[in-house]
Formats: C-alpha cells, sequence, structure tokens
C-alpha cells in the first residue's frame, strides 16, 4: 500500500493541500506523515481515530510511513490520537491557525477537492474519448452526537448523506452532508465546478453525466443540454 501510495504521490498530493503553522523545531510528524497514517488505517479498517494509540506501535505501519528501517532495532512510536486529531478536526471558532496554541494545521477546502480532478486526469496517458460520471448519494451512520447528523427514514437510523461522483473507480467528489437534505443538493455546482477543471484539460472528450429519478432535475438537465459535448442519462431504481 505504501509502495503504491509513493509512486502515485496520493497522500503527498492532499498533503500539498493543508498549510502546516507549526514551529519545526518541535515537530516530530510531518503533515504528510500524519495525512498517510490515518489514511492507512482507515484501509486497513481502523476507522476511529482511538485506535492509533496502538497502531502508534506496529512496526510495520512505522516501516510504511518511512519511522522504521529494516535493520533498526529501536522501537519506533508513531503519532498518537491527540496529534491526528489537530490534522483533521479544527472548530470553527478557530479563525487564525498561524496564531492558535493547538490548532496550527490548516487544510484548504478548494484545494483538496481539486486535488480528486487532478490524480483522476494524471491517470491517463491522453485524453478519452468519453467518460461517464455517476452521481449517488448514500448513508453514513454515525454514533453519539455528531452535528448534523439526524435520523434517515429511508436508510433506518442517524446518519449523514454524503454526495458522491465516480468516473469508474476514481472518486472526484465526496461531499459531507446533513441527511436531511434533498438528495440532487449541491450536485449541480459539484458538476459544474468538476466538468470545468475536466474542460480545461480535455476539450474534445465528451461526457455521460449519470444519475437516478433523484437527479432528475430541471437545472441539471437543463445545464448538462447547454453545453457542448455533456449529455445525461437518467436510471430508474436498480437499472
Amino acid at each position: 500500500m505504501a509502495e503504491l501510495d509513493r509512486k502515485l504521490r496520493i497522500t503527498s498530493r492532499f498533503a500539498e493541500c493543508f498549510r502546516d503553522y507549526r514551529d519545526l523545531s518541535y515537530v516530530n510528524y510531518s503533515v504528510h506523515q500524519l495525512l498517510a497514517q490515518r489514511v492507512y488505517g482507515i484501509v486497513l479498517g481502523y476507522e476511529d481515530i482511538n485506535d492509533h494509540d496502538k497502531l502508534r506501535y506496529d512496526p510495520a505501519l512505522a516501516i510504511a510511513l518511512s519511522k522504521l528501517n529494516f535493520i533498526d532495532a529501536n522501537e519506533a512510536v508513531l503519532a498518537g490520537k491527540s496529534t491526528l486529531n489537530r490534522l483533521e478536526y479544527c472548530p470553527e471558532t478557530i479563525l487564525d491557525q498561524a496564531n492558535s496554541r493547538y490548532h496550527r494545521i490548516e487544510h484548504q477546502p478548494e484545494e483538496l477537492e481539486q486535488a480528486f480532478v487532478d490524480i483522476f486526469l494524471d491517470s491517463y496517458r491522453k485524453p478519452p474519448r468519453q467518460i461517464i460520471l455517476d452521481m449517488d448519494v448514500t448513508d453514513d451512520q454515525v454514533h453519539g452526537n455528531q452535528e448534523p447528523a439526524f435520523f434517515n427514514k429511508y436508510y433506518h437510523g442517524v446518519c449523514y448523506a454524503p454526495l458522491y461522483i465516480f468516473c469508474g473507480h476514481h472518486l472526484l467528489v465526496a461531499k459531507l452532508r446533513s441527511s436531511n437534505v434533498d438528495p440532487a443538493a449541491g450536485a449541480l455546482e459539484e458538476l459544474q465546478r468538476i466538468i470545468g477543471l475536466i474542460r480545461a484539460q480535455w476539450s474534445e472528450t465528451k461526457i455521460l453525466v449519470r444519475g437516478d429519478s433523484a437527479y432528475a432535475r430541471e437545472d441539471i438537465m437543463k445545464w448538462c443540454e447547454d453545453q457542448q459535448g455533456v449529455d445525461y442519462v437518467r436510471r430508474d431504481g436498480d437499472q
């Protein structure tokens, strides 16, 4: 997993979308190492950040993160849950990370969103003749009192309802949303954004937008019809 990550530069690209205001003389873990540790943990099935209080002593994970080599007999300790939490959690009340005591790592939302599309575009040697963009929504079940999670009757639980847009196996959009919103909420804006990025490099590629009946909205269909080389198809049920 780490070898593939280094080859494709996935976590390193996303790490470039953060601003690090920490004093480097006191830093043991770079933003890239923190991000890679968190991502590798999720891929391995450890979704909760608390899991890293044990994973931080895992020698295989330490080797993958270049914190331990094969001949070093010393125990390598990775970042714990508190350190990782500073990477992914910053209260909205913290407006100036550069002068904050505890939250000094700032993410750049627009850069993170664009990174998904850039990785997709770079995976092709030449522009394809046609691509299919699939829009969908699913449930992300939660526990505790996360905000703004709501009970959703369709999914039979308290959850979020994130919006996803895929092209094949490539994830282009992952938009976290409350589960009490319209399934098509924000879909048009995301389509406009990612198709604009795609068109900037692939001007001749035909784009087919696909979604189920939840996305059969007048504004989405009209916008697709008004674009050169963009069409849409609606799927009903499981067809």
